[in-house]
């Protein structure tokens, strides 16, 4: 079965990431098989030149987006370490008559 998940990601000041969110996942060995990053949005803080304002600080909190293919029979333990992360923001089934359309 493979899912997205979305996590919540920090940026420091001069647009370097703080923090790598897929790392907070607990999960055990085995579960799962494949994890690729599908897409990353920057902070809505960073301008042209970079980096972020002094007063744009707040706004430094991105999106990366990881799909995971994770092994059958091990999906309620996955969802389970989703749910219960500080860093994921949604998560959703990929239907694989959705990816072949």
């Amino acid at each position: 079965m493979r899912y997205n998940v979305s996590f919540r990601k920090r940026f420091d000041a001069d647009g370097n990431p703080v923090d790598h969110p897929v790392q907070s996942l607990s999960l055990p060995d085995g579960v799962v098989q494949e994890a690729l990053i599908s897409e990353l949005e920057d902070p809505p803080a960073m301008h042209v030149q970079e980096n972020m304002d002094e007063d744009d600080s707040f706004l430094s909190l991105g999106v990366e987006v990881w799909e995971f293919e994770v092994t059958p029979g091990r999906e309620r333990e996955f969802v389970h370490a989703v749910e219960n992360t500080r860093t994921a923001l949604e998560y959703q089934e990929i239907n694989p008559e959705d990816e072949a359309a």
